[in-house]
């Protein structure tokens, strides 16, 4: 049996659909808020360091090796200046 659409049954379903609507609204706000908290409390933890503990003793990150004449492949290529050559011509300054 089909039910007949009145006004205030029209009504009623209007109201039940801004309810759901508004119940879906607020639970993606909440959604994304609890996102940002977790994301901000993970971006306010201290860095992890980079020295390892290894059975008492300390054991840090080798430095970074400096380039040199023999280990430039940009410069090799001719893309940038050597550090010999810039070297160089720093001293005669």
């Amino acid at each position: 049996m089909k039910q007949q659409s009145t006004p205030r049954h029209q009504a009623d379903q209007a109201r039940q659909r801004v309810r759901v609507g508004m119940i879906g609204l607020a639970a993606v706000v909440l959604l994304i808020g609890l996102a940002s908290a977790i994301f901000s409390t993970v971006s306010r933890e201290r860095p992890v360091s980079p020295a390892i503990t290894v059975g008492g003793g300390v054991v840090t990150r080798a430095p970074a090796p400096t380039p040199s004449a023999g280990n430039e492949p940009l410069a090799e290529l001719g893309v940038t200046p050597s550090i010999a050559n810039s070297a160089a011509v720093a001293d005669q300054r």
